[in-house]
């Protein structure tokens, strides 16, 4: 189980990217992977097609691992606990113990 969500607000705190903040674009339960806004940058060489007229290099975020983010409350970044309320399961932040969703 995964304690990212898409569009959470992230740091990534490992990696070539690291101490950068973006938003979660798309999370990969299956591989544990997340896309991050504006993090690994990485050039690919496409073909012209019906989508991309003239083709050439285009720059794109790829996936990075999960365990490299951490999730960014109040400005700061924490990790996240799950807790029971109202007979419902909720995120926790483990630093203030607030509740996230």
């Amino acid at each position: 189980m995964m304690k990212i969500k898409k569009d959470d607000l992230v740091k990534v705190i490992a990696g070539k990217d690291k101490g950068k903040e973006g938003k979660v674009m798309s999370v990969d339960h299956k591989n544990g992977t997340v896309i991050v806004e504006g993090v690994n940058m990485i050039t690919k060489h496409t073909k012209p097609s019906a989508q991309n007229q003239a083709g050439g290099i285009i720059t794109q975020e790829a996936p990075i691992d999960a365990s490299n983010v951490m999730y960014v409350y109040n400005g700061k970044a924490t990790r996240i606990g799950f807790a029971e309320k109202d007979g419902k399961k909720v995120r926790v932040a483990k630093s203030t113990g607030d509740i996230i969703d």
